[in-house]
Formats: C-alpha cells, sequence, structure tokens
C-alpha cells in the first residue's frame, strides 16, 4: 500500500476538488500543513488575521462560483475565523475552513490552545467534522464539499489535530467528484403539479412583480428570469443580495426593495403587485420591511426556494415551488409558452426615484454628499466592475442608486448579519477570483478601523484594488437610529477624526484625502486607473444627517 501523510492528503483532495488558492493564517498547530502547502502547486495567500481569510474566501466564492477555502490554527485561530463562516453560511456561499488543533492524544490534557471545535462551528455552519485519524481525511473532504455545495449551499468546518495531520493515508483514497468543487452541484427540481398551481395563479394576475434574492444569482438562472420576466409581463425586484439578477437599465427592473436600500417608490410598486413571485428569496425583515411591504393577507405569493423550510415561513403561500432557481424557472417557462401580455409600467417610479437621487447628488454641498460617491463611481467604473460595499452608510446608498449594468455577481454585500469590516478582505478575494476586472470596495470609517491591516497584505501582493471610505467619524447607522428612535439622545456613537489617506500611505498605498465635491471625480479616476492599490479618503456628511434609503429613518 502506497502512502502519504495526512497533510499531503489534505491538499491533494483541495486539488481533487477543483481548489486553486486557500486563504489563512500560520500558527504552530498548522506545521505540517504548511510543509505540505510548500510542496506544492496551491496558491496560499497569508493574511494578517483569520476572520479576514474567511471573508477573502467568501469574496472569491462569490465571484467565481466556486468552494472558497480558508485555513488557521488552533485556538484563537478557531474563534477568529467564525464571523466569516457565519456570515457565508447565512448568505448560502460554500467556504470550507480548515482549523488545525491540537494531537488527538493531547486532549483534555490542559493543552494550550485546546477548546472544543466540534461544538463550536457546529451551530454555525452548514456542516463540520473533528478528525480523529489520518485515514477518515479522503472521505471527510468528499463530505464536507457535497454537503456545502448540494441543496442550499452553505459554509463547512474540519478540525485537523496535529498528529492526524503525520499520520498515514492510503494513496488510492485521494479521489473526488470535481463537480463537487463548483455550486449548485446537485440540481433539484420542482414538483410539475405545483409549477401548474403556480401558473393558475399568475395567469389570472393583473399586476404580477418578482422579488428575487441571492438565490438567483448563486443558481446563475438570470437568462431564465428574464425570460419569465418578460412571458409573465412582470417586473422585477430584487434584495440587496440579488443585485445582478437583471441588468438594472432594463424597463422590467425595479431595483432594491425594502428597508435596506428601499425607497418609497419602489415600496409603492410591492404594494400595487397584486401576486408576488419570491425568487430565492427568504422574505426575510430587510426585504419586507419587517412583513410589512407586500402586506400579509395581501397580493397572492408564490415562493421558489432550494430550501423547503423557507416557503410559508413568513407569508401564507398559496403555492410553493422547491427547487433550484434556474431549473424551476426553466420549468415555469416551458408551462408558460405564450405571452401573458405587456409589462405593467414601473418607470414613473424609477424616474422619480432617481431625479431625487440626482437633486442630492448634483450640488456642490460639503462635506460631501454620500450620493455624489455613488453617482460619481457609477459613471467612472465600467459595466464589468465588481464593487463590495461594506455595511453601514455605503450598503444603502450602493443598493439603492448604484445601478448594476449586466447580470451576474457585479456587486455584493455582507447581507446575512452585515458585521463592520466586511468589504475590503472580500474585495481582495474577488480580485483574485476575477482579476480581469477592477474591483472596488466602499466602507465607512468604523470598518476602516477594524479591517486596515490587511492592507499590508494587499501591498505585498500588488493587488490593483481600490479603498473608498466614507469619512465621517461616527458609527452612523447607529446614531441615526438614535436620532429617529431616542429622541436624539446620542450616546457613544462618535469617534476621533483619521486621516485614513495618510494610514494608507504608510502601508504603501497610493492614497487621496477629498474634501470637496468638485475634486471626487478627478481622484477617483486616478485612483481607478492606477496599476496598484490605491485609497481614497472622502469626508462625507454623516448618515443622521442625511437622507439616507433607510424606510425606519423616514417620517
Amino acid at each position: 500500500m502506497t502512502t502519504l501523510a495526512g497533510a499531503e492528503a489534505v491538499v491533494e483532495m483541495l486539488k481533487a476538488h477543483g481548489v486553486e488558492i486557500v486563504f489563512g493564517l500560520c500558527g504552530d498547530t498548522s506545521l505540517p500543513l504548511y510543509d505540505a502547502l510548500a510542496r506544492n502547486s496551491l496558491q496560499h495567500v497569508l493574511t494578517r488575521d483569520e476572520r479576514h481569510a474567511a471573508y477573502m474566501a467568501d469574496g472569491y466564492a462569490r465571484v467565481t462560483g466556486r468552494v472558497g477555502v480558508c485555513e488557521g490554527p488552533s485556538g484563537g485561530g478557531a474563534t477568529y475565523i467564525l464571523p466569516g463562516l457565519v456570515e457565508a453560511n447565512e448568505s448560502s456561499i460554500p467556504i470550507l475552513a480548515i482549523n488545525t488543533d491540537i494531537s488527538v492524544s493531547s486532549r483534555s490534557k490542559f493543552t494550550l490552545t485546546e477548546l472544543d471545535q466540534r461544538t463550536l462551528m457546529k451551530p454555525l455552519t452548514k456542516w463540520n467534522a473533528v478528525l480523529d485519524r489520518s485515514a477518515d481525511i479522503p472521505r471527510t473532504f468528499r463530505a464536507a464539499f457535497d454537503a456545502m455545495t448540494s441543496g442550499r449551499p452553505g459554509s463547512a468546518h474540519i478540525a485537523l489535530p496535529f498528529d492526524v495531520q503525520n499520520g498515514p493515508v492510503d494513496r488510492s483514497e485521494i479521489w473526488a467528484d470535481p463537480s463537487l468543487g463548483s455550486y449548485p452541484s446537485r440540481r433539484v427540481a420542482p414538483d410539475p403539479f405545483f409549477i401548474e398551481l403556480a401558473l393558475k395563479v399568475l395567469r389570472s394576475a393583473k399586476a404580477p412583480l418578482l422579488i428575487c434574492g441571492g438565490g438567483v444569482v448563486i443558481s446563475r438562472a438570470e437568462a431564465e428570469l428574464a425570460e419569465f420576466a418578460q412571458k409573465l409581463g412582470a417586473p422585477v425586484a430584487t434584495t440587496v443580495s440579488g443585485k445582478g439578477t437583471i441588468d438594472e437599465r432594463s424597463p422590467y427592473a425595479v431595483g432594491v426593495v425594502g428597508s435596506n436600500g428601499g425607497t418609497r417608490e419602489t415600496r409603492a410598486v410591492v404594494d400595487a403587485a397584486d401576486a408576488i413571485v419570491f425568487v430565492g428569496c427568504r422574505a426575510g425583515s430587510v426585504t419586507t420591511e419587517r412583513w410589512r411591504h407586500p402586506a400579509p393577507g395581501g397580493a397572492k405569493i408564490v415562493h421558489i426556494d432550494v430550501d423547503p423550510a423557507v416557503p410559508g415561513r413568513n407569508y401564507p403561500v398559496d403555492v410553493p415551488l422547491v427547487g433550484d432557481a434556474r431549473l424551476t424557472l426553466c420549468a415555469l417557462n416551458e408551462a408558460l409558452s405564450e405571452r401573458k401580455g405587456d409589462l405593467w409600467s414601473v418607470e414613473a417610479k424609477k424616474r422619480e426615484k432617481f431625479a431625487a437621487f440626482e437633486a442630492l447628488a448634483a450640488p456642490d454641498d460639503v462635506p460631501i454628499k454620500p450620493e455624489r460617491v455613488v453617482a460619481e463611481l457609477g459613471r467612472l467604473l465600467d459595466d464589468d466592475a465588481i464593487l463590495v460595499a461594506d455595511p453601514g452608510t455605503p450598503c444603502p446608498y450602493f443598493s439603492a442608486f448604484y445601478q448594476v449594468r449586466g447580470t451576474g455577481r457585479r456587486f455584493f454585500s455582507n447581507r446575512a448579519h452585515g458585521a463592520l469590516g466586511y468589504s475590503l478582505a472580500a474585495a481582495v478575494g474577488a480580485h483574485l477570483g476575477r482579476p480581469q476586472v477592477k474591483t472596488v470596495a466602499v466602507m465607512g470609517d468604523g470598518s476602516f478601523g477594524m479591517c486596515v491591516g490587511e492592507l499590508e497584505t494587499v501591498v505585498r501582493l500588488k493587488l490593483p484594488v481600490t479603498f473608498v471610505v466614507i469619512s465621517n467619524a461616527v458609527y452612523g447607522w447607529i446614531k441615526a437610529g438614535q436620532k429617529t428612535g431616542y429622541g436624539q439622545r446620542y450616546f457613544s456613537v462618535d469617534f476621533g477624526i483619521t486621516d485614513h489617506a495618510k494610514v494608507a500611505d504608510a502601508f504603501g498605498v497610493k492614497s487621496w484625502r477629498v474634501l470637496e465635491p468638485a475634486a471626487l471625480a478627478g481622484v477617483l479616476k486616478q485612483a481607478l486607473n492606477h496599476d496598484g492599490p490605491t485609497l481614497v479618503d472622502v469626508v462625507c456628511q454623516p448618515l443622521h444627517e442625511a437622507k439616507a434609503p433607510v424606510s425606519e429613518w423616514v417620517a
């Protein structure tokens, strides 16, 4: 029997599933794994902490349609990597985290960095395992990739003890189905009986509306969605994660709806619909403005989702369609062979929305309005550019007013949990996954303070990513909430002013600080055209003083 060491088997199993890049951070328990990586062809990106390794894997997975892989050591490495796993799992993004661990023989001996990784990770991932024997490495990795990419995609975690990395593995066990390295890998079709029921409901509707979530982009069902919308005569609204399901210049495109990025105009479209099809969308609190738009018991509801637990969770559903978004839309298109009629118009509402936006973006007011940043980037970026928006100020503004030109993953934000400090690292992963296009990350200064260390990674790798900081020295989302809901009793939300351009320059990033609106377009153009990493620090109007597209702050 020909054998190889456990750590080598791990690398070979990753390669067998089509993995080309791993993001991570070294530690004592990872020495065998790092030695195996050093002697192999996988690209390894050394990060400055494990959280951002996971965020990089997330961004990579979103733009490539392949599993993202991150790794870290035991103890703190496992606790630090958690935020990325939680976000990816709830966003239906398959990333695999490998945390090395103390030896099996050292358990329960008060060994340094020991913790129960199995119990820690179980409620936060779709699938997890702790290896006890080297011989189990191949089948465990096969199971992880199957779980991550089939059904509703999600994150997985494997704990890899030190002695398991050194033990023998039978080389004949090193095999995999490479299709499991991409997602969705095992598509499920809907019941034809429910297809007919859904079409019966929709054929009688006078104002049908599609509300699409990230499941459409994950399923790569954009073409099928466009065909269905045209046949049904239905406009297409999206969640934040659903941006990219439709070219937002299309007459069918409504834009983002909900409490984060939705506006009064897009809400009016939702309220006017007499039948709504949720597609790859969980109809959660943000999309529906806490289940008020659409109003329960109003429009007929058809709900398409790959997860059978989703339809009927928040709304009474007239027809549940359980299946992959692309296969379900294909089935609907085949049965709906004749064009229903003309699209009911949403153009007037779109004109109102963007007229109000331009009125705020155009003036040369100081401090610079966030609308101006969105407008300038929208004019300067190519159609195929990737824009990653951090929570806080960037997410509602770019969700509402940055128009995605084309389909697919060209815009994303971490909408499952909305943790600050995501976009910088996720943009690194996105660039490495799709290096032929320009990638831009927009973040607030609160987020910048949580991820600034990864600028060293960007400089070391010489990545031509542009970072834009919305600088206003406040945790703006919370301050805006204190303004509208707590009588302007502001508490512990303001912090000191930082010149983020100088900080970035100290890392070796070419940087600018912009205070005047008239200078913004020229500086952004220089930054986007530079052949290395760049950062533009834009001193902006605080969120609590702005007219953000957040329904809770609008009277």
